[in-house]
């Protein structure tokens, strides 16, 4: 703005100088004003091409290939509840867990399908469904999803793919036990909808994919072991990799596929509950202990020998022994039996394992293992030979004199070796994952069959 002032006279010179120097002081005002705001400016832009420059770099360094939204799209609203219930209610323990020895997992990457919720957190309004003996397959599920380590939310930089879909909670109205007819069609549905909606499973056929199937003969779904043969694994999990705790050491129609032999599943709350009250080297007062089903007469209404006759034997023979505490009713307290007991029978029911021998090791007390061909879990990790005791099952009728013998010559060395926290730590499912716990284990099994994994192969063949 131009501004122009005559000088007719004395005082209107001063009174014009007087409005010129005003307004130059007004000018200068806003000269300063405008300085600043280029000053902020300047600021503000230099910090914008900051932040893209760091945004673009993370992007190189930090990202792959992303999924298209086409093939994510795969859940309905319930799907965003079930991952809140892992997530957020657990975000205190992913903040406090401990790096895990990524170089013995070889870095490896599990992704977890982001499933409705149907197959997985709708089965957790029971509460004895992530408490029961077949609840592995939900405590493998919590622990991975909180293991910041392992887990990988792009699954193109995952080696393999984790189906979380829980089969076991269908409990019986008439005896309470699993009921699994369902498991095949619920199991079915998953694949399906991860197969035409991913690209994962079609690229490996399935080869990558873990599943769990923590029932009495795996992925055969069946309690019976002549049905559950007869009617296999179903074909669409014979590519996949599965976590069961059946496991034997001769061909077997439920164990003919990619398998890795887990423990069942007992709470680590009620081990580290009942040691406070009963320390693990306090006195043993109950020589040898069983409390579970004992049949006087084996063969049941359906012509089948429950525990091929082994669990009668042991009555009919050491009920009447004092040295043996054998009880065939259920005791809310019985772990509080078995950290006072020496020696713990575990003999086979339907199914070879039984959770008897988790409980066991936990609580310190000697697993006498009785089931012919038995596969034990994390064999690299457990030494089960200098831990436990294998008796055959024909030469039960001898067990007082067999359990005499290593009391006499080397029960303090197994029992050393027993007590050990590496052994009591193998067995038992944490969450979040802990070095060497049972979670831990299953990604070290993992991380040895990496040669079924999509990416990893094609990584090597560049």
């Amino acid at each position: 703005m131009v501004l122009e002032v005559k000088r007719p006279t004395m005082s209107n010179n001063r009174r014009g100088f007087y409005v010129r120097m005003k307004l130059l002081h007004r000018h200068a005002g806003l000269q300063q004003q405008e300085k600043k705001k280029n000053l902020c400016f300047k600021y503000y832009k230099w910090l914008l091409w900051v932040s893209l420059l760091l945004y673009f770099l993370s992007s190189c360094f930090f990202t792959h290939k992303p999924v298209p939204l086409s093939k994510t799209h795969v859940s309905e609203s319930k799907t965003v509840v079930s991952r809140a219930l892992f997530e957020s209610s657990n975000s205190t323990f992913i903040q406090q867990s401990k790096n895990i020895n990524r170089g013995l997992l070889k870095d490896l990457k599990v992704y977890i399908y982001e499933l409705p919720s149907k197959y997985n957190t709708d089965w957790l309004a029971n509460e004895r469904c992530s408490n029961h003996l077949f609840a592995s397959e939900v405590a493998i599920h919590k622990a991975l999803a909180n293991s910041l380590d392992v887990r990988t939310f792009d699954p193109y930089e995952a080696d393999f793919f984790f189906v979380p879909v829980y089969v076991s909670c269908n409990f019986s109205t008439v005896n309470g036990f699993p009921a699994i007819g369902h498991a095949r069609s619920l199991l079915s549905s998953a694949v399906q909808l991860i197969s035409s909606n991913y690209p994962f499973w079609n690229r490996s056929q399935g080869s990558d994919h873990v599943f769990v199937a923590s029932h009495d003969y795996g992925a055969c779904f069946h309690a019976m072991e002549e049905r559950a043969m007869e009617d296999g694994i179903p074909e669409f999990l014979k590519r996949s990799i599965i976590l069961q705790t059946f496991g034997v050491k001769f061909n077997h129609p439920c164990q003919d596929v990619e398998n890795v032999v887990i423990p069942p599943y007992i709470s680590p709350e009620s081990v580290r509950t009942t040691l406070k009250k009963y320390p693990l080297t306090g006195r043993r007062d109950i020589w040898a202990f069983f409390r579970g089903k004992m049949e006087v007469h084996p063969k049941n209404i359906s012509g089948r020998y429950y525990s091929k006759k082994v669990r009668t034997v042991i009555w009919r023979k050491y009920s009447g022994d004092r040295r043996f505490y054998l009880q065939r009713h259920r005791f809310a307290g019985y772990q509080s039996e078995i950290v006072r007991s020496v020696f713990c029978l575990c003999p086979l029911g339907w199914a070879p394992w039984s959770p008897r021998l988790v409980e066991s090791v936990a609580l310190g007390c000697v697993p006498v293992i009785i089931a012919d061909g038995i596969r034990l879990p994390y064999p690299t990790s457990v030494r089960w030979s200098e831990i436990s005791l294998t008796v055959a099952e024909k030469d039960v009728a001898n067990l007082g004199t067999l359990l005499d013998q290593v009391a006499a010559t080397n029960l303090s060395a197994i029992q050393k070796n027993l007590w050990g926290p590496d052994v009591r730590r193998a067995l038992l499912f944490n969450d979040p994952v802990q070095e060497g716990d049972a979670t831990w284990q299953v990604l070290y099994a993992l991380a040895q069959k990496l040669d079924r994994s999509y990416r990893t192969v094609r990584l090597s063949n560049q």
